[in-house]
C-alpha cells in the first residue's frame, strides 16, 4: 500500500497510474473519504466490493469530470440537464438511464446509473486525467459510518489490499451527496443530503 499526502504534486499522476494498473484508490472528497477504481476493470470492481464487504447486487455510482463525460454514459432528459446545470459540480448524484457504453459487469441488471460530478478539486481531476469515469463510493465497510479520516483500521483486514491512499487529513463531517432519480420530468429523491428539494 502506497500513501501520499493530498498536497503532493504527484497525487493525480500516481492515482491515475494505480487506476490504470487495476488498483483501488482511497481518497478524500467534499463529503467523506471515497474508493475509486476503473469502471471498465472487472477485477478492480470485485476488489472494491470485497474491501467494502458490499453485496454484489448493490450498485455503485460513477464519478465524471463534467456533463460532457456524463452524457456518454447516461441519458439525460431536459429535467436531468436542468438539475445538472444548476447543481453541478456539487454534492448531487443524478440517476438516469444508462447507455450501452457502460460495461455489462458494472451494476448488472440495472437500467439506470448514478452519476456524480464533484466540486472537489481532486475528484474532478482524477476522471479528467484518467479519461473515463471511475467509481465513487464511500470508503467504509457496508452498513458502517463514512470515514472522515484515513483510518485503515476501520476497514478491517481487507484494507491492506488498497493500493493507494491519498491522505487529506481529517475532513469536515459534511452530509453525503443528495441522490435524485430522474425519469423524464419526474424527480424522485432517493437520499437527502446537503442539497434539498421540495
Amino acid at each position: 500500500m502506497q500513501t501520499l499526502q493530498i498536497n503532493d504534486d504527484s497525487v493525480v499522476d500516481e492515482s491515475v497510474k494505480s487506476l490504470l494498473n487495476g488498483g483501488l484508490v482511497m481518497h478524500p472528497t467534499e463529503t467523506c473519504y471515497g474508493l475509486a477504481v476503473d469502471i471498465f476493470n472487472e477485477s478492480a470492481l470485485k476488489k472494491l466490493y470485497r474491501v467494502k464487504g458490499r453485496d454484489a447486487d448493490k450498485p455503485v455510482s460513477i464519478l465524471v469530470d463534467g456533463l460532457g463525460m456524463a452524457m456518454e454514459y447516461g441519458i439525460f432528459s431536459e429535467k436531468a440537464l436542468e438539475l445538472a446545470h444548476e447543481y453541478w459540480p456539487g454534492p448531487l448524484s443524478i440517476v438516469v438511464p444508462r447507455t450501452k457504453t457502460l460495461p455489462d459487469f458494472l451494476n448488472p441488471g440495472e437500467e439506470f446509473i448514478s452519476i456524480r460530478y464533484s466540486s472537489d478539486t481532486l475528484c474532478e481531476a482524477l476522471p479528467a486525467k484518467f479519461g473515463s469515469p471511475i467509481t465513487t463510493t464511500s470508503a467504509n465497510l457496508a452498513g458502517q459510518d463514512p470515514l472522515y479520516e484515513a483510518d485503515m483500521k476501520r476497514l478491517g483486514k481487507e484494507a491492506s489490499t488498497i493500493d493507494l491512499v491519498i491522505d487529506g487529513g481529517i475532513l469536515s463531517e459534511n452530509k453525503p451527496s443528495t441522490v435524485v432519480k430522474v425519469e423524464g420530468d419526474h424527480v424522485d429523491v432517493l437520499r437527502h443530503g446537503d442539497i434539498t428539494f421540495e
